[in-house]
């Protein structure tokens, strides 16, 4: 025994070495960089060659902004697309890793309700015109219609800045404060957070985070399913989809009622991709 303690004493502080990196006491660089480029190599050997049809990205690139036009676009085109998305190629879900954080008041709806209020307020026939154009106009109300009622996931994120703001609307977290107590879980820490116009939440399906874990390469490799903020949870923009997909197959087998008469467009526009 007394011939082997040195060598089970290297051994032993070795493995707490190690171990104690695998529970991130502390972090070694050079380790998790080799771990980095051992993970990458075996994605790229195990990952499927070839592309699931289920699954489309609709890509923000440069050609569609040739041919529709300078980003952002209006919500009214949005709200076209949404559109032909569920009636005509008769998609399940679509989620936006998109924040809508500000109106668009691209068609001049500003001014046409400056004119009406103020100006113009006593012109009959102006008035009854801009009752008539103003829906025409309104771009937020034109999108927020395309997306109610139909299974529509919206993004957002968070931010771990020192002065960051909590800019509009975010959906009620998942998990409530304390669900898991005195657990010792190692959740991001994050202060404020941008988010929809409350509008398009309150029509929306559900809505999730898109904040990735960007590791010390630059790489991001991880998004967390979870996230605690403020002492509640928050899903991930992708579990919220799966989510919103799963609730909707369920719903498909439900007997007819005169509740799910109200949300027949709905189903309908799901029946085509999920049957």
């Amino acid at each position: 025994m007394k011939q082997h303690i040195v060598r089970i004493a290297i051994g032993l502080a070795i493995t707490l070495f190690f171990i104690g990196h695998a529970a991130r006491f502390y972090q070694v660089g050079i380790i998790t960089q080799l771990d980095n480029i051992i993970y990458d190599a075996r994605l790229r050997l195990t990952m499927p060659r070839g592309v699931d049809n289920r699954v489309v990205i609709l890509d923000i690139d440069e050609k569609s902004l040739g041919e529709v036009g300078r980003w952002p676009w209006g919500r009214n085109v949005m709200a076209e697309i949404i559109t032909k998305l569920f009636d005509k190629y008769g998609i399940a879900v679509v989620g936006f890793d998109v924040v809508w954080a500000e109106r668009d008041t691209s068609s001049g709806i500003d001014t046409l309700d400056a004119l009406a209020q103020k100006d113009l307020k006593q012109v009959a026939g102006f008035q009854e015109l801009y009752q008539k154009l103003r829906p025409e106009l309104d771009n937020d109300g034109l999108f927020a219609k395309a997306i109610k009622g139909r299974p529509v996931v919206l993004g957002y994120y968070f931010n771990s800045e020192d002065r960051a703001v909590k800019a509009n609307a975010i959906p009620e977290p998942v998990l409530p404060k304390g669900t898991f107590g005195s657990r010792n879980i190692a959740f991001t820490h994050w202060v404020g957070y941008t988010g929809n116009l409350p509008a398009y939440l309150k029509n929306a399906a559900a809505a999730g985070h898109f904040n990735p874990l960007v590791d010390f390469d630059g790489v991001s490799r991880r998004v967390p399913m979870i996230l605690e903020f403020d002492g509640a949870y928050y899903e991930s923009l992708s579990l919220a989809m799966v989510r919103t997909l799963f609730a909707l197959r369920q719903a498909s087998f439900r007997p007819w009622s005169r509740a799910t008469r109200r949300t027949s467009s709905w189903r309908r526009a799901t029946a085509a991709s999920s049957g």
